[in-house]
């Protein structure tokens, strides 16, 4: 997008300008060549209307494959990208050779398609001007025979070659420019292909405030697909009371991610209804609802900053005194003290210098500073050691009191103390309750918990 943009500026800027200024000049050349000599003007119209139709006929393969040369280095650079970012797991696999292959690929795909785009654009200028040089030509030839005959002077043939001149070259420019317009006109069609999708459902113009939730949640009859024509969840109905822990669990594509999605409303139901304390989801905005949520997800996140100004990314306005004590709740003190500035110490988006469990400790102080009176923990503990582990469950044990909260968990010993278990299967649930009762029946819950604790 950002390479489709820069050429879409470029030519706006700079050849869309040259193109009406070429195009002026002509049409005003064209009627004072026509005020001279209306015979020589329309032979140089017949070779104008073969430079038009030969800039139509090049401009049409060269809109293919200036499409095709911004394909390839979209490809190009997303390949780039991936293997820049995953370039450890490259090594470990041994795999440099073929990802410089892979690489090479798409260069080389690339190089065709500019290659062919680009002697479109550069051979259409001089195959234009041989054209107008052949009018000029012709039209000497025509006009010196009206010279000897006297039925045009010297002056009149001097004064319309001079115009003659004067559209010939912009004709050329017109001819490379719309050319070069190629190039912009297939990235505006990537462009708008992307401004054109469907946007996110706008916020209700008359939302319901909701400052703290009690945190009473229903799912109502409600069902959701990516596509509207594949369903992935059918008529999924559950009440959780104010403060109880539901967890969420169920083998791998199950839908226990997409479950948290739709009631962080990151994507819309297809029907039925996500109801906050009584109040449908959609009848809030997405602030409103999601300020009343905390989450720490199983992928971490951290934005270019210092470790205080990540800790307070949810309440930006929070004092050092509660970013500490957010800390310390998480078990992030110790180490943060450690670092070269403390809680100052800049970080980079990566974390890079910071273990993968200690960046999951950061995340998990984000959620202790915000106090939300509704969590959402998707297997938050599985990139610490069992001893963190043990500490940071102590504490979140201490933070969900009073708090309604979502575990999505795939070790059943976390989730055991669960006021609600959902198990899902295929993006339905097809097993509710505590441990004891899943236990009993001798269900799919059970056969999952016997099989981890065998």
């Amino acid at each position: 997008m950002t390479n489709d943009l820069d050429k879409i500026t470029e030519t706006l800027q700079t050849g869309l300008l040259k193109l009406l200024v070429a195009i002026g000049t002509i049409i005003g050349s064209l009627a004072v060549m026509i005020y001279y000599n209306v015979l020589l003007t329309f032979i140089f119209l017949i070779f104008m209307v073969i430079c038009i139709i030969i800039t139509q006929v090049v401009a049409n393969k060269n809109l293919k494959y200036a499409a095709l040369r911004q394909e390839t280095l979209g490809s190009l650079t997303g390949v780039v990208e991936e293997y820049y970012t995953g370039r450890n797991i490259i090594k470990a696999y041994n795999h440099e050779k073929e990802s410089i292959e892979q690489v090479q690929h798409y260069t080389e795909l690339n190089r065709k398609a500019t290659q062919k785009a680009d002697f479109l654009t550069n051979s259409v200028n001089p195959l234009i001007r041989l054209i107008t040089r052949l009018a000029q030509a012709i039209i000497a030839v025509i006009a010196g025979h009206a010279m000897l005959s006297g039925t045009m002077s010297v002056g009149v043939v001097q004064a319309f070659f001079q115009y003659v001149n004067q559209a010939g070259e912009p004709l050329t420019q017109a001819s490379f420019m719309i050319n070069t317009l190629q190039s912009a006109l297939a990235s505006a069609e990537r462009t708008f292909e992307l401004l054109d999708s469907e946007e996110e459902v706008a916020d209700t113009k008359q939302p319901i405030e909701l400052e703290r939730a009690k945190a009473m949640i229903s799912f109502e009859h409600v069902s959701f697909g990516y596509s509207p024509d594949k369903l992935l969840m059918k008529d999924i109905n559950f009440t959780v009371q104010p403060g109880q822990k539901i967890a969420v669990v169920g083998s791998t594509g199950a839908g226990k991610t997409t479950l948290i999605n739709l009631l962080m409303r990151f994507y819309e139901v297809n029907s039925g209804k996500i109801l906050i304390d009584g109040i449908s989801s959609t009848d809030m905005t997405r602030k409103g609802l999601r300020q009343n949520f905390g989450m720490v997800l199983q992928d971490t996140w951290l934005f270019g900053g210092t470790i205080a100004e990540n800790i307070a990314y949810g309440k930006p306005d929070a004092t050092r005194e509660e970013i500490v004590a957010a800390a310390k709740a998480a078990k992030v003190d110790y180490f943060i003290r450690t670092m070269p500035q403390g809680y100052d110490t800049m970080l980079d988006n990566e974390g890079a210098n910071l273990s993968v469990g200690q960046r999951q400790l950061l995340t998990i102080a984000r959620v202790f500073l915000c106090n939300p009176p509704m969590l959402i923990l998707d297997e938050a503990t599985s990139s610490v050691d069992t001893r963190t582990e043990s500490e940071i469950s102590k504490a979140m044990q201490q933070l969900m009191k009073g708090r309604t909260s979502f575990v999505i968990a795939h070790r059943l010993s976390t989730i055991r103390d669960a006021d609600i278990i959902l198990f899902m299967e295929h993006g339905n649930i097809i097993e509710q309750g505590n441990h004891q009762e899943l236990l009993k029946k001798k269900g799919a819950y059970a056969t999952l918990y016997n099989s981890q604790f065998a």
